[in-house]
């Protein structure tokens, strides 16, 4: 664990401040005591997450559903719970002017009105520190000939190209893709390849986000992952885990050996140097769990999933591979894979102040019963909010 804990030292895994609301399926959403009625207490929540894992002093903003009047105040009461407010992620998905699209709608005032959104974003990035916008679009039809795909691309490309000229000298645009919904036709960044187009045509501060739920079935999404890294253009993580359609669940809930895989390329690639600029945030809805517990495990899996790529031997792995030893190369990454490195980042915590077993240890600091008694009246926040 020496050779590696200058690197899980460096490690910081961003959480989503809306990981900490109310959420559910499609047909209903959820309430649970103690859920957040502010942005307030999902920093709250969020700072709990940190204490426990040491892992998580960034929290990603959503706007509109995180806004406030201050925003230089909500950086120091953010700063005074020991984190620091992370990535802007824009919603051109929730008001009734985007039915039909948004930076690639087919009027002209609705993409600028989205675009303007964007702009807003940028400002209160410029009030935050915040480097990086993150771009979801829903934009997409669900029938053949609803509406033309190709005047579509133009018109998305216009309009990032708007936002992109807007930005500060450290600040970065991240497109994120998603392969369906709610469009089911054909969405209009639906895969890597179209995220890259875009941002490739932009610059060199544009980048794409891969989320990990956001993919077919069967997709090889560590190709994806060495590709954008090979290129420059990974610009961050969304991390979750799907079973089948939809994401939002546990890191490496579905397949943990595929988030290993992940992590290894990212470690083949570079990517845990923080010069490369990839960032690593979750992106969750917790639907019946326990929000906090649940990024805990989240922060926790990804974590030991590094550190197991951390400990394989790329050195014996290359030589394998170059000897076209294909049983071996195999095994050597399957031995790192099945490592148990629990004990030893259980013993890596410790040292640095940190619970052995930070599940257990947030279970018994009676957190969730402190705000679920303090927490009453008023709005929870959930979906749009």
């Amino acid at each position: 664990m020496d050779t590696i804990s200058s690197q899980l030292e460096a490690q910081v895994i961003e959480v989503p401040s809306w990981a900490y609301g109310n959420s559910g399926t499609r047909f209903r959403v959820f309430g649970s005591p103690g859920t957040p009625r502010t942005i307030q207490e999902k920093l709250a929540d969020a700072a709990q997450v940190n204490r426990f894992t040491g892992l998580s002093p960034k929290v990603a903003l959503h706007y509109p559903w995180d806004k406030v009047d201050d925003w230089a105040g909500l950086k120091a009461y953010a700063e005074e719970l020991g984190l620091e407010l992370g990535t802007v992620n824009s919603n051109t998905f929730q008001d009734e002017a985007y039915k039909f699209g948004s930076l690639a709608h087919n009027d002209p005032k609705v993409r600028r009105k989205a675009i303007d959104h964007h702009l807003e974003c940028l400002e209160i990035m410029n009030e935050i520190g915040s480097t990086d916008l993150k771009i979801w679009l829903a934009d997409g039809t669900n029938y053949p000939g609803q509406g033309d795909i190709r005047r579509r691309q133009d018109w998305l490309a216009e309009s990032l190209a708007t936002i992109y000229a807007e930005l500060g000298a450290e600040q970065r645009l991240v497109l994120e893709y998603k392969f369906f919904e709610p469009a089911f036709y054909h969405t209009d960044v639906p895969d890597w390849g179209t995220s890259f187009a875009h941002v490739n045509a932009l610059g060199d501060k544009a980048l794409v986000c891969l989320d990990t739920g956001h993919h077919a079935p069967g997709t090889n999404i560590e190709f994806i992952v060495a590709q954008l890294l090979r290129l420059g253009k990974l610009g961050s993580f969304d991390f979750n885990s799907r079973f089948y359609a939809d994401d939002d669940l546990v890191v490496g809930a579905a397949d943990p050996f595929q988030l290993f895989r992940i992590l290894w390329e990212v470690r083949r690639g570079g990517g845990f140097d923080p010069a490369t600029g990839v960032a690593f945030m979750l992106d969750q809805c917790h639907n019946i769990e326990d929000k906090v517990p649940g990024q805990i495990r989240s922060v926790l899996n990804v974590q030991e999933m590094t550190a197991r790529v951390l400990l394989l031997d790329a050195d014996e792995l290359a030589a394998a591979q170059d000897a076209n030893d294909v049983l071996g190369a195999n095994e050597i990454l399957m031995d790192a894979f099945y490592t148990d490195v629990r004990p030893m980042l259980a013993e890596w915590r410790e040292s640095r102040g940190l619970p052995g077993n930070p599940m257990k240890a947030f279970a018994e600091s009676g957190y969730l019963a402190k705000i679920a008694e303090e927490r009453v009246g008023g709005a929870q926040a959930g979906w749009g909010a």
